[in-house]
């Protein structure tokens, strides 16, 4: 089911029209709900917030883009928010601070736990976003950076993330957009995959047959960057959580020597002592993106 709406949403051809017609009603009257929850009036929390969202539901590369952006600020004091998909915890809990991870992937969820790894700066995860900036300001936060956050009622500085193609332009459920495709208008930057960032992933090379074993949206973007040896693929749906023994009854039904995974996936995988290549994804940020960025955080 999953991979049938990623094709309609992603990869749309003509005969997906009668689907996409036939759920409209629904499509308006769940964009025009949220069009009016961007009307809220937005509290401002008196910090620099920076939201990092996309209108097309599927990764987008939030995360990695969240982390290049810390790094960039790293004379800031950073406390980064997300709501925390796919985790086994609900409310709200410091995943890191002081420079400590103070909890596991299932209390944290994989994104969370993939920026606590990568960089140094207050990581938390909650529902209210509102509780959550309140605590990393009395954590000491002076920038705070927001996953998916744009329909929020939050004064900040709105980024969008864009794929540099889009061929259904309709809202959810018709299509992958999460609102009117014109809400975009109200983002103060707005940067398209392959112009405005790229991105670029390494790997060590091996010539073992590899399994690939992922839990990611719309997982077909990682075939452009996979090596030839890859033999068979176990995909879950995103944020889903990997059985060990599962993985290894399929390496050895397809003969494969190592796994192969993203990041993101890693940080589930790792008390698995599997044996593991990992897909290292970096994006390269255009230097226009990240001054209009800079401006923001350092204007008075």
């Amino acid at each position: 089911m999953i991979n049938f709406f990623e094709k309609i949403y992603y990869k749309t051809k003509w005969y997906h029209y009668f689907l996409i017609v036939l759920l409209l009603p629904i499509s308006l009257i769940y964009a025009t709900i949220n069009f009016f929850k961007s009307k809220l009036p937005k509290k401002d929390f008196g910090v620099k917030i920076i939201s990092i969202g996309n209108l097309i539901v599927g990764g987008s590369g939030k995360t990695p883009f969240a982390i290049e952006l810390i790094k960039f600020f790293n004379d800031k004091k950073i406390a980064y928010i997300l709501r925390g998909y796919g985790r086994k915890s609900k409310g709200l809990v410091v995943v890191k601070n002081e420079g400590k991870i103070l909890c596991d992937v299932k209390i944290s969820g994989d994104e969370a736990m993939l920026v606590a790894k990568e960089c140094d700066c207050i990581v938390i995860v909650s529902e209210d976003r509102f509780k959550a900036i309140n605590l990393a300001k009395n954590l000491g936060a002076n920038l705070i950076i927001l996953d998916d956050a744009f329909l929020k009622p939050i004064k900040k500085f709105d980024i969008l993330l864009e794929p540099k193609k889009i061929t259904n332009f309709f809202p959810l459920p018709s299509g992958p957009f999460r609102e009117f495709y014109f809400a975009r208008n109200r983002a103060d930057l707005i940067l398209k995959e392959e112009i405005d960032f790229k991105r670029v992933v390494t790997f060590n090379n091996v010539n073992e047959p590899l399994l690939l074993v992922t839990a990611i949206a719309n997982p077909n973007r990682l075939n452009k960057f996979l090596p030839k040896n890859v033999v068979a693929k176990l995909i879950l749906s995103d944020h889903s959580y990997f059985n060990k023994e599962q993985i290894l009854d399929k390496m050895a039904q397809v003969g494969a020597k190592k796994i192969i995974t993203t990041q993101k996936d890693f940080v589930k995988l790792e008390s698995f002592k599997l044996p593991t290549i990992i897909l290292k994804l970096q994006l390269q940020i255009k230097k226009q993106a990240l001054q209009k960025i800079k401006e923001y955080v350092v204007e008075n």
